[in-house]
């Protein structure tokens, strides 16, 4: 018996249950991929998988509504793998451990995967079904869209005929999706001098922050761990002559970092100092960032000797780009409101072979602002002495004035509902602008079921919310 039999539709968790004992982190693909050619096969159901790993399953129209627009089905199959420090699963080689609690499915010590395992599970019971009516479907499943689209961007879309897309990636019910904003990554690198320092080794992290999607919660007044580094070594006092030894945090770049943490040498007489500078800090920013009152700065390993560590130069450098770097909203939109216009969130750091890296993702919907912060990034970099590159560029998906699937899926949820449903923008990316760019006249909607704390371990999808979900698209596919 699986984990979620008796939950509803059955159907539908059957599938996800089955993809989550996958693993499928971005860059991972190869199983979950593989796992979808094989369903379309055995099934006899068109399947077009590309050097990409991108799947492309057809199924013909139902009985019936052969001559009925066909009908494109899209998500993505990679997740964001990301896990509490004390969990010890390997994420690259293992399975989810899926566990319910009331309303909501969440996986034991890991991110759930239902961005956007969900879009993958719905679109499997579809194909699965040989009694729901349905026009022609194509389904479209791509891979690393979490990393940048790059699925999206290698797609071939030559075999699908329909101009209408249902977009299954989205977290909140009730709402249709219709524009969201493009985006880039820059990825810098500093190479680091050391020098041999004496003083206290001491290990600090930045911790218990909430973190989460840097798209749709970048509003939320989250703080970013990796920010708070820079903040920190400012605070320390001069006399203590802090120097980095290595420095990591955040889980992925379109991840607002919960965690961080570095390795410091500081003079062994200014270690009490620093201890009460840290305490004092603590306290300033859980007063500052109300929406994350778990953060805490934690100190450990206190050890004496002499140590490799950055120079005086190199770790002012790091320092500053952490420190000056804009991070988070750059500016709201003023057409829309309360929709974020444009944002930059640095998601990673890592410290390997005498550099440290840097990876930030920048959104904005509105291109020319994209790329003027990209250009203030890579500014700030080089003046620092960084290299850097830039990638994963994908357009805005624009709002479509004359969207009739809008105006259909609007109709139907009212029917269905007796409410109307939220028409909106989000600032977080989609592959739609991709896909449009790929499909010229395409009509597109995005839905999806709630879900909470998307992009970290504490992620959570409604079981209820999903049955809905589920009953309106078969709806939109019947009428």
């Amino acid at each position: 018996m699986g984990k979620l039999d008796g939950l509803r539709p059955a159907e539908v968790f059957h599938f996800f249950e089955e993809i989550s004992r996958i693993p499928r982190g971005s860059g991972n693909m190869d199983a979950v991929s593989g796992y979808l050619k094989d369903f379309a096969e055995s099934r006899g159901l068109f399947c077009v998988q590309d050097e990409a790993k991108n799947i492309i399953i057809i199924k013909e129209a139902a009985p019936g509504y052969e001559d009925r627009e066909p009908l494109l089905l899209q998500g993505h199959m990679d997740m964001v793998a990301v896990k509490k420090a004390d969990c010890p699963k390997d994420m690259a080689k293992e399975g989810l451990d899926l566990k319910t609690e009331g309303d909501w499915l969440y996986a034991e010590g890991t991110s759930l995967g239902g961005d956007d395992g969900i879009a993958v599970a719905y679109a499997l019971a579809l194909l699965d079904s040989d009694c729901i009516p349905h026009p022609r479907l194509e389904v479209v499943i791509t891979v690393d869209e979490e990393t940048g689209m790059g699925g999206a961007n290698a797609i071939d879309l030559s075999v699908c005929r329909g101009r209408r897309m249902l977009n299954l990636d989205y977290e909140e019910e009730g709402v249709l999706l219709t524009s969201c904003a493009g985006g880039a990554r820059v990825h810098g690198r500093l190479a680091v001098a050391t020098e041999k320092v004496s003083g206290t080794r001491l290990e600090v992290s930045v911790e218990g922050l909430k973190g989460g999607h840097s798209g749709t919660e970048i509003d939320k007044g989250r703080a970013n761990a990796n920010v708070l580094l820079g903040r920190m070594m400012r605070f320390l006092p001069k006399e203590a002559d802090a120097r980095f030894l290595s420095l990591e945090g955040g889980s992925a770049d379109n991840a607002i970092a919960s965690e961080a943490g570095t390795v410091l040498v500081v003079r062994t007489q200014e270690v009490s100092g620093v201890r009460e500078a840290l305490k004092r800090l603590e306290e300033m920013l859980r007063r500052e960032y109300a929406a994350d009152p778990g953060i805490r700065i934690r100190i450990r390993g206190e050890e004496n000797g002499t140590w490799e560590a950055f120079s005086r130069e190199s770790t002012e450098k790091v320092t500053a780009l952490l420190y000056l770097m804009p991070n988070g909203i750059q500016r709201m939109s003023a057409d829309i409101p309360g929709l974020v216009q444009t944002s930059l969130n640095l998601g990673l750091i890592r410290t390997q072979d005498g550099c440290v890296s840097l990876d930030y993702s920048i959104r904005s919907s509105v291109e020319s602002e994209k790329e003027m912060v990209v250009d203030k990034v890579c500014l700030l970099l080089s003046m620092q002495g960084a290299e850097y590159t830039v990638s994963g560029r994908y357009p805005a998906w624009e709002y479509r004035r004359d969207s009739a699937l809008r105006g259909e899926m609007i109709r139907i949820y009212e029917k269905m509902f007796g409410s109307s449903p939220r028409v909106e923008a989000i600032h977080a990316g989609l592959e739609c602008g991709i896909l449009s760019s790929k499909l010229p006249g395409l009509d597109c909607v995005s839905i999806g079921p709630d879900m909470k704390d998307i992009h970290t371990p504490e992620e959570r999808l409604s079981i209820s919310s999903t049955e809905r979900m589920w009953k309106y698209i078969l709806e939109i596919l019947k009428q």
